[in-house]
């Protein structure tokens, strides 16, 4: 084949074709780099909260350099802001928790030590505790930060896992600290010049602005396993990264796929993707930039691999940066590195032919069809398919983020008083509305606060109207501008916030209005429900919600998602009896298997959009006495419960559905939805109760007949 004059360019253009139709080109490179919105708002969380922190999702997701196929993890790094890593006194700053970056011969290339420093003054921290190898210095330990819970909030540790559920991707959480100036051993870097031409200059003076970070982390040959830090450059590797063309970033994820697939699992997993990104690093920099094109793919990763078997062969990977820093150092035995150099060796001799063995997102099989090698699979997974999946995982996960943030500061607030809870909101809607008006026109804080703030601000609406109506039975004009505020966060659950309280002060006309809008911007072809409160199961999209989000961005969330609707206590006069009993689910014993984190919304009340809807109208047309409106609206509770697939809380809704059966006076129905309720969720729920209170019921109905 390949003695075709043609060959490359042939191979090439086809295996560009089949990199395009996996969601490898342009476009959908742009469209995955929305996980920059995600770490956004995950910094915006915590700057309401008052807490300087910012977080990064580094790596394949947010690079755009993965595909459904690879199942790259996410690489989640939060800095704290509350230190200050210097290299010179000059950068020492007052009331910080400042760090004084140490290398010297005992540590590793690329890595470091951290002495401690006063806030106060120019002078190192007091010597307490000699360490053996601190040389009189009192130093931070990287241990500190893997072993204790980062604040007791979130997971903690260099490369800590938290494991991912079907379709949601892993994720890793480092710590790290910020150094604002460029690392010493790295300036080098800044004056080199290849012959690419490439990094530009420009952008080497933007990653020297970025500075550096360091992590936990301790080289393999490290002298000081407990006290040595790593030297991170991820902020002028994202930047080269972006910077890159679409057959650059096509090698890498073929490099990707050439380790996952043929080398690794023959080979202890040794290799890392960072080391293919820093070969390609190089070939970039040492190769004309014309090369890079479509017709030259074939050979582009053939001179990748060329590199990865030079590096392989001298045992030596240097860091694209920080080149004195070797990523292959201790890390590959005789045995290995025979057994690697041999893969390789035949990759490169086969001259593309071991691409047709990769099975991840079927790039053989595609390939071989495209070069006429093979019959086309009906069952391939057409472009279109591939693009909308990704495209709706991606707005899934973002409005995930959007739910899990606004989960996260209502539980942070801590208390059930209606002044200090509203207090606690307006604080956030105060800093909010400043940075809001801090940032750039365009900038992904401003749309990562605009998704927020609507949810924030019927949560202050809701808290407001709940002391309205137990003081004076109405909803004032000023709870009414939040609710007002907070329609749009998403199709429902603004609206259902506020048909609950209209329902609460006994204004059912304009609850029924409200409702009707709701049902009617409810589409069950293109919306789907989100809520971060329990650990989804992923399933697969609507097609109409697919292709609405094939064609839409961020602003999708607004018109095709519907969040959870959630309810503090201090907000329960807004909330129907039946849906009061949520907020006192747990026994002091069922709290013992609460987390601390993570479940704090089992002291709200919180049920899905769609099931609320149909409950609200039950109530609300029961309450008008237009009962055939009522039994549909009972009809449409009992289904949306037994074919939704992706409610987050249906424990809730058989709750609800159980106390309307008990009043429609089907009392054995009722019994099996809170059976069937405990089936979802065994303890802290509230059906323990209701279960005991309808017996209490039955037994003393039926108690004088007995007698």
């Amino acid at each position: 084949m390949s003695q075709h004059p043609d060959y490359y360019r042939t191979v090439s253009l086809k295996l560009s074709e089949v990199l395009n139709d996996i969601g490898v080109n342009e476009r959908m490179i742009l469209k995955r780099r929305m996980v920059l919105l995600m770490e956004t708002m995950w910094t915006s969380t915590w700057k309401l909260l008052g807490m300087n922190m910012s977080i990064y999702h580094f790596g394949s997701r947010s690079e755009g350099s993965t595909t459904l196929g690879l199942q790259s993890d996410t690489d989640t790094l939060f800095c704290l802001n509350k230190y200050n890593v210097i290299q010179d006194w000059a950068e020492w700053q007052p009331s910080r928790r400042n760090l004084l970056m140490i290398q010297d011969e005992t540590t590793s290339p690329g890595y470091c030590l951290l002495q401690k420093l006063r806030d106060d003054e120019h002078l190192p921290t007091a010597l307490l505790d000699r360490l053996p190898d601190s040389r009189g210095k009192v130093l931070l330990k990287n241990t500190s930060y893997r072993d204790a819970p980062l604040e007791g909030r979130v997971i903690n540790g260099p490369a800590s896992s938290m494991e991912g559920s079907q379709g949601i991707a892993d994720q890793d959480f480092v710590p790290a600290f910020h150094c604002r100036s460029w690392p010493a051993e790295a300036r080098p870097w800044l004056l080199q010049q290849g012959i690419g031409r490439w990094p530009t200059e420009d952008m080497k003076r933007y990653c020297e602005t970025k500075g550096c970070l360091t992590v936990p982390v301790s080289s393999k040959n490290s002298q000081h396993e407990e006290l040595e830090w790593r030297i991170s450059t991820s902020h002028a590797e994202r930047c080269l990264m972006f910077s890159l063309n679409i057959t650059q970033l096509r090698c890498y994820i073929l490099m990707k796929m050439i380790l996952k697939a043929l080398i690794n699992p023959q080979c202890d997993g040794v290799l890392s993707s960072f080391m293919c990104k820093t070969v390609l690093f190089h070939c970039i920099q040492n190769t004309h930039s014309n090369n890079w094109k479509k017709s030259n793919l074939l050979s582009c990763l053939m001179c990748c691999i060329t590199v990865l078997q030079n590096f392989v062969r001298n045992e030596n990977c240097p860091h694209f940066i920080i080149t004195e820093n070797n990523l292959m150092a201790g890390r590959i035995s005789p045995h290995t590195k025979h057994k690697i150099l041999e893969i390789l060796k035949i990759i490169l001799q086969g001259e593309g032919r071991a691409l047709l063995g990769i099975s991840i997102d079927d790039l053989g099989m595609r390939l071989q069809v495209k070069m006429n090698m093979g019959e086309a699979l009906l069952y391939h997974q057409t472009p279109a398919k591939i693009y909308t999946f990704i495209s709706a995982e991606l707005l899934l996960n973002t409005a995930s983020t959007v739910s899990f943030s606004h989960k996260f500061l209502l539980g942070e607030i801590k208390h059930d008083g209606n002044a200090i809870v509203r207090q606690g909101l307006s604080d956030y809607m105060i800093t909010l509305t400043r940075m809001y008006r801090e940032m750039g026109s365009s900038s992904l804080e401003k749309s990562a606060l605009k998704l927020l703030a609507p949810l924030l601000s019927s949560s202050v609406a809701s808290v407001i109207a709940s002391h309205d109506i137990y003081t004076t039975h109405s909803i004032s004009p000023e709870a009414l501008t939040w609710f007002s505020a907070g329609l749009n966060s998403d199709v429902a659950s603004g609206r259902l916030k506020l048909a609950s309280a209209l329902y609460c002060v006994g204004d059912m006309e304009r609850a029924e209005f409200v409702l009707k809008n709701v049902e009617e911007k409810y589409d069950l072809n293109t919306v789907e429900s989100v809520c971060e409160c329990n650990e989804n199961v992923f399933h697969y999209p609507r097609q109409g919600f697919r292709h609405k989000c094939n064609t839409g961005n961020e602003e999708v969330i607004k018109h095709n998602i519907a969040f959870c609707v959630r309810f503090l206590r201090c907000e329960i006069c807004c909330v129907p009896e039946e849906l009061q009993y949520e907020m006192f689910r747990s026994t002091q014993e069922d709290r013992l298997e609460r987390d601390g984190i993570f479940d704090t919304w089992m002291d709200f009340a919180v049920v899905d959009s769609l099931p609320y809807l149909y409950f609200l109208q039950y109530k609300i047309y029961g309450a008008l006495q237009r009962v055939v409106d009522q039994q549909c609206a009972l009809a449409n509770l009992v289904t949306t419960i037994d074919t939704e697939s992706n409610l987050d809380h249906t424990e809730t809704a058989l709750n609800l559905l159980g106390q309307c059966m008990e009043r429609e006076n089907q009392h054995i129905d009722a019994l099996r939805c809170y059976m069937k309720s405990l089936n979802f969720r065994a303890r802290n729920n509230a059906a323990n109760f209701l279960i005991c209170r309808l017996l209490y019921v039955l037994f003393t109905v039926t108690e004088p007949a007995l007698n």
